[in-house]
């Protein structure tokens, strides 16, 4: 009888456990990234009254062991790591992960890893979890702008925006044309605002010229200002078509020029042509592209599914100033809770395998979203009861055996 009441108090003690895990979920069922636990029982060591014995070929059969249970024990608390929903937010620096990756945070001494992704920056410019200061981890460009997603990390690479920066200008090197200059024609001038090398504009203008009476194969000649049109320039090279309509001399042409007003160095200025056709149409020539931009300030923030974080330029300009890191387990339902949404690695979870969104199953990153529990409350209070039950059974055998044994006392009298 002892042995029952024992095999039901370690029932009790593993329904008390499981109890807590529950407990803990419905807890969390509105914490961000938060990840649920199970509890799985497993029977403990049986007391064998009699072992098996194999069936005699001229005599008895087999005959099955005799065992009785000793109870249960907990035999895993297991993390339940399925995606949880996603919560609109609006705010570029929430982030959050559709896949299987984790962020990594820093304090400055020891990288940790969360699926809670509420950042904010801070008075430094870091990129913070708002709740614990923790710092974001990825890359940032070098000294020329590039972002080497190659370089080993470590806790001291975080993420630092540079909240206010100016890039300066960029003097125009090129600039690309298209459309149809008409067979008939005449004149055609074109426009495009360009830049000097101190991020001044620079109205520059292209004009195409030839005499009335002139036939459709004469050349076109080629002239530039720089000063609204009130001077013009020729350059070097005449523009002709072939019968077709298709440009086979002057499609490539090159003019240095100083800028006017600026002081700026001089200019020199690779004109694209090869775009133009002379067909029996009307003339529409245009500019498409050119290279040069005045100096712009940060002014807003775009983070692409691949973590990469963009700066938009009040200049247009949109240029990458980080990258986010995610990390990746062998095992990551081995990895331990380290409170305030964090885990970290276990001698079971594998060491982290750090590296971008969108590659080695990492998945992809979602701006202005959280993910929310994935704690199901039906499912938990479905757990809830059958625990519940489960302890109240348990307990019953506790005072039935309590009651064989005071029958048993009593038997003296």
């Amino acid at each position: 009888m002892l042995q029952a009441m024992f095999s039901s108090i370690s029932s009790i003690k593993a329904h008390q456990v499981r109890m807590g895990v529950v407990a803990n979920n419905i807890a969390n069922i509105n914490t961000t990234g938060f990840k649920s636990g199970r509890v799985n029982f497993q029977e403990m060591l049986s007391q064998t009254l009699r072992g098996a014995s194999r069936p005699m070929e001229a005599g008895v059969g087999g005959i099955n062991p005799m065992q009785i249970g000793l109870g249960t024990q907990v035999g895993s608390v297991d993390t339940i790591l399925e995606q949880g929903s996603l919560q609109a937010t609006n705010r570029v620096t929430d982030l959050a992960i559709q896949g299987n990756g984790f962020f990594v945070v820093s304090n400055g001494k020891r990288v940790a890893f969360t699926r809670d992704g509420n950042f904010d920056i801070d008075a430094n410019g870091t990129l913070v979890h708002k709740a614990t200061g923790e710092k974001l981890v990825g890359w940032m460009p070098n000294a020329d702008g590039n972002i080497d997603i190659t370089e080993p990390l470590d806790a001291n690479s975080v993420i630092v925006i540079p909240v206010g920066r100016t890039i300066a200008g960029q003097a125009t090197s090129q600039i690309l044309f298209k459309g149809n200059l008409a067979l008939d024609g005449t004149s055609w001038t074109t426009s495009i605002m360009t830049y000097d090398a101190v991020g001044a504009p620079v109205d520059f203008r292209l004009r195409f010229s030839r005499d009335t009476n002139d036939p459709p194969d004469t050349p076109w000649t080629l002239s530039y200002s720089i000063d609204r049109g009130a001077n013009w320039h020729p350059t070097s090279n005449a523009v002709t078509f072939d019968q077709y309509g298709r440009i086979n001399e002057g499609a490539n042409q090159t003019i240095t020029f100083a800028p006017p007003n600026s002081g700026a160095p001089e200019m020199t200025i690779s004109i694209d042509l090869s775009r133009i056709t002379q067909l029996a149409t009307s003339s529409t020539v245009e500019p498409i592209a050119q290279n040069g931009y005045p100096p712009g300030t940060l002014e807003q923030l775009i983070v692409s599914p691949d973590g990469t974080v963009n700066g938009v330029f009040s200049n247009g300009l949109n240029l990458p100033i980080a990258r986010v890191a995610l990390a990746v387990f062998n095992n990551p339902a081995g990895l331990e809770r380290a409170g305030n949404n964090l885990f970290r690695e276990s001698a079971n979870s594998g060491a982290a395998n750090i590296g971008t969104a969108q590659t080695g199953g990492r998945g992809s990153i979602s701006s202005g979203y959280l993910e929310m529990s994935n704690a199901d409350i039906g499912n938990e209070f479905t757990n809830l009861i059958v625990t519940q039950r489960g302890f109240q059974a348990n307990t019953r055998i506790v005072s039935t055996v309590d009651e064989m044994l005071q029958d048993v006392l009593q038997m003296k009298r």
